[in-house]
């Protein structure tokens, strides 16, 4: 989970470096509600006041992170072999190099956060691993991402890519163009390639959406959106079933509905 920039000075004040503890981070908010050891007092009072009001939160986090391992296994089943993890955030096991690599051990993994205290980790914990990389990036600059990545050669967009965006654009506001953003990067995909989003939604209950704006004007701002925006983001995909629908809906029958929703959904580039 992760925010991240392209454009006017007002969006870059809303993105420090986030190297201050005493700065609200939404990537150390969701290390600390995974159970993570990697955020300061700041993130676990905010995370505090969020299970005080939406208590199965913590539940919800973790059907989130299921769903974004989901979609890694779908793609690494399909074939794909290269992996772009876009606001991977603080390093969590099992990580996306892990699943796809339990399937295909060669495949070409890239994480990209903006958060550098999300990238330090990520870079202790990546080590050794060849073909797996750690990028400094800011998904509201999706130019100068795709420009590094084409620099290093890290992934071959002849071939097809399996992007994720998982609890990321959520947290880029509509005046940051967050539709033009998954645009950049699916007109440098291959067919075959694949996209997975989870996003918050309008249909939570109304008093989590009230709790939220408690975040407003913070780097742990969010936008919730609807199903049909949230959809809107996929154009030029063709959806897997069940659709644009609950995480939960993604991992098997019987989990528990959660009064705030996170929306799941996965497609293939024809």
């Amino acid at each position: 989970m992760v925010e991240e920039a392209e454009g006017s000075a007002s969006e870059h004040e809303r993105v420090p470096p986030s190297l201050d503890p005493g700065e609200l981070n939404s990537a150390r908010v969701y290390d600390y509600l995974l159970g993570g050891k990697d955020n300061y007092e700041t993130d676990r009072e905010m995370a505090g006041r969020m299970l005080s009001h939406v208590p199965e939160l913590k539940t919800l986090v973790w059907f989130t992170r299921g769903f974004l391992l989901k979609a890694v296994e779908m793609a690494a089943d399909a074939g794909i072999r290269q992996f772009l993890d876009l606001g991977s955030g603080i390093p969590i096991s099992p990580a996306v190099h892990e699943v796809a690599r339990k399937i295909e051990p060669s495949a070409q993994v890239v994480y990209v956060d903006y958060d550098p205290v999300a990238i330090t980790h990520c870079n202790a914990l990546l080590a050794g691993p060849p073909g797996v990389t750690a990028l400094l990036g800011d998904i509201r600059r999706p130019g100068e991402i795709l420009e590094q990545i084409h620099d290093q050669a890290l992934i071959d967009f002849s071939e097809p890519v399996a992007v994720t965006l998982s609890g990321v654009l959520h947290y880029v506001m509509d005046d940051e163009h967050p539709a033009e953003i998954v645009a950049a990067f699916r007109d440098q995909l291959a067919p075959g390639s694949y996209l997975a989003i989870s996003h918050g939604s309008t249909d939570s209950d109304p008093e989590i959406l009230q709790v939220l704006t408690g975040t407003k004007g913070t780097p742990a701002q969010v936008t919730f959106r609807s199903t049909a925006e949230t959809e809107a983001f996929m154009a030029g995909f063709e959806l897997f079933e069940p659709g644009v629908v609950p995480v939960q809906q993604w991992l098997r029958d019987g989990l528990p509905d959660t009064r705030m929703v996170m929306l799941g959904t996965i497609g293939r580039k024809p």
